[in-house]
């Protein structure tokens, strides 16, 4: 099956795939990006709660215009503040909910045994630094990783060196496994998705003025059951402040 075709298969499996049988009293749709510590986060709140609660993970992205076809969510976390913006404008969201939860940073990743460092600078050789290969980054027509990395080398001066050697992932994670997978040399993806996989490491910061501040808005969505407004609550807990910053996030939230 041809690459973009399992890209393809792959992204309609994330979005269009059902929730679980039961019926969860919260159902959160989270950016991927936020797989380990959201999930570590509800099955805390579950056990002290008693509530169930089901987690959705995909590109912000998708994961807005799934909220936007057909609903689904009570909570939504998105990556960017755009796709927030987005719903919030078509009034899908409550928007007196909404407030930036967490911060993060976007690096250059390699594979684990990598050993070079590069410095992300204007005009840096990144096409070089591919050896060939291709560089992996979540589409950055629509996914907010890939939006910041094409405006960070944008920035930078190096995007229209590397354009014809992409290799466009669904979600920020699926680019991070190709470059686990040895499938690309070096990827673009969020500092806590480096983190969160062993098969891989840091191989360059991008500065912070290269792209606009990575947060993620949080707010409940427009019919979002009554028992939402907790589970959105304790997202701003100091416990889950603990699970956001054991895996890397900055957390803003008051």
């Amino acid at each position: 099956m041809p690459k973009f075709l399992r890209a393809l298969a792959a992204t309609l499996l994330l979005v269009l795939a059902p929730l679980p049988a039961f019926a969860a009293d919260v159902t959160v749709f989270g950016a991927a990006s936020l797989a380990d510590a959201l999930k570590e986060i509800a099955a805390t709140y579950e056990k002290q709660s008693g509530k169930q609660v089901a987690v959705s993970l995909a590109a912000s992205s998708a994961l807005a215009r799934q909220i936007e076809a057909s609903g689904g969510a009570d909570i939504f976390i998105s990556a960017d503040l755009d796709w927030m913006d987005y719903l919030d404008d078509k009034g899908l969201i409550q928007h007196a909910t909404r407030a930036n939860l967490l911060g993060n940073k976007l690096v250059l990743v390699a594979g684990k045994d990598v050993s070079t460092n590069i410095n992300i600078a204007p005009h840096f050789d990144l096409l070089g630094a591919l050896k060939g290969g291709r560089l992996a980054i979540a589409d950055p027509d629509s996914v907010p990783a890939g939006k910041y990395g094409r405006t960070a080398l944008t920035s930078l001066g190096v995007w229209n060196s590397v354009v014809n050697r992409l290799v466009n992932a669904e979600n920020v994670r699926v680019a991070l496994a190709y470059v686990a997978r040895g499938e690309a040399p070096l990827g673009i993806v969020y500092e806590t998705d480096a983190k969160a996989d062993k098969n891989v490491r840091v191989a360059g910061v991008f500065p912070e003025n290269t792209h606009p501040p990575i947060l993620y808005p949080a707010a409940l969505v427009k019919d979002a059951k009554p028992e939402a407004r907790a589970f959105l609550a304790y997202l701003s807990s100091p416990a889950a402040r603990a699970v956001f910053e054991k895996n890397g996030f900055t957390f803003l939230a008051k």
